[in-house]
């Protein structure tokens, strides 16, 4: 059924325009993608957010950890610091390098603190920024979406970062000589035969590994998003044909308990996906310092 918003829009575009993002070339010229991969241009809307919220969540960190005083910690300082031990709790117990770990608890817990403001952008009302950022540039149409975590691009963008990570470890524990060596020999052995098959399937779990690192945390974020959108429009179309003698009335109702509803679980998932991110990377990090 097609129902029609305050501006004239059906349900299907309503979805479907606040599922578009604020796509530019680099030249900073307003474009849309015409391919599934297109590097020609970005999501200047994911890239604002994300940087925004990065420095945002590495000063409240750093706010943290400057005003930690030796006796009875405040409710913020004491947050920190249990989010802390729990991320180094985790990581002792996969990475057994304690040099490693001065390195990675510390990126563990930025991802996981990264990662949670970012998904936390989901919980504020679906249209509060768009049109916000509408009114602003003046155009009823402009595309807008603030949640990066459900851009594919950005979750991807982060699986590969933490490739990056794995790689640098398997180069730095192993050496070239060590890691080469395991990559045609593992799992199925030394000989030379198996050594193209070892080294096909060594590049096969790589990118298994980085692709549904990313896909994991963007699916659950997408569907949230939609499911936000999907509440949103009962509120919308209760307003647009209020009227208490009709079923349209009860339209706000459901909204209200629905949108209440989804948020607070919506809370656990946030948090849920921050948390299999942060533990999937000490995982992969961790096993690049074994040796097979």
């Amino acid at each position: 059924m097609a129902a029609e918003g305050a501006q004239g829009q059906t349900a299907g575009e309503y979805i479907q325009h606040h599922l578009q993002h604020l796509q530019l070339n680099f030249n900073l010229e307003p474009v849309k993608q015409k391919s599934i991969i297109d590097f020609s241009l970005f999501n200047a809307d994911s890239v604002f957010w994300s940087v925004l919220l990065g420095a945002v969540g590495c000063w409240l960190l750093w706010l943290a950890a400057r005003k930690a005083t030796s006796g009875v910690p405040g409710r913020f300082q004491a947050a920190v610091e249990i989010l802390a031990e729990l991320v180094e709790n985790q990581a002792k117990g996969v990475i057994h390098n304690a040099k490693s770990r001065k390195l990675v608890s510390p990126l563990a817990l930025t991802v996981f603190f990264w990662i949670f403001m970012m998904n936390a952008m989901d919980l504020l009302p679906v249209d509060l920024l768009p049109l916000g950022y509408q009114a602003a540039v003046g155009d009823s149409h402009a595309y807008h979406r603030v949640v990066p975590t459900a851009d594919l691009s950005t979750t991807l963008g982060l699986s590969l970062s933490v490739l990056v990570v794995c790689l640098f470890y398997n180069l730095k524990i192993k050496g070239l000589g060590g890691w080469s060596h395991e990559l045609v020999t593992a799992p199925f052995g030394a000989h030379p035969v198996l050594w193209p098959i070892n080294l096909l399937m060594q590049i096969i779990e790589y990118v298994a590994k980085t692709v549904s690192h990313g896909m994991r945390l963007f699916g659950n974020m997408f569907a949230g998003e939609l499911v936000f959108m999907l509440i949103a429009l009962m509120g919308g179309v209760w307003a647009w044909q209020f009227n208490p003698l009709t079923g349209g009335f009860w339209l706000g109702i459901g909204h209200v308990i629905a949108g209440s509803v989804w948020a607070i679980f919506h809370i656990l998932i946030i948090t849920l996906q921050a948390f299999i991110f942060m533990m999937l990377t000490l995982i992969y990090v961790g096993q690049s310092h074994d040796a097979h």
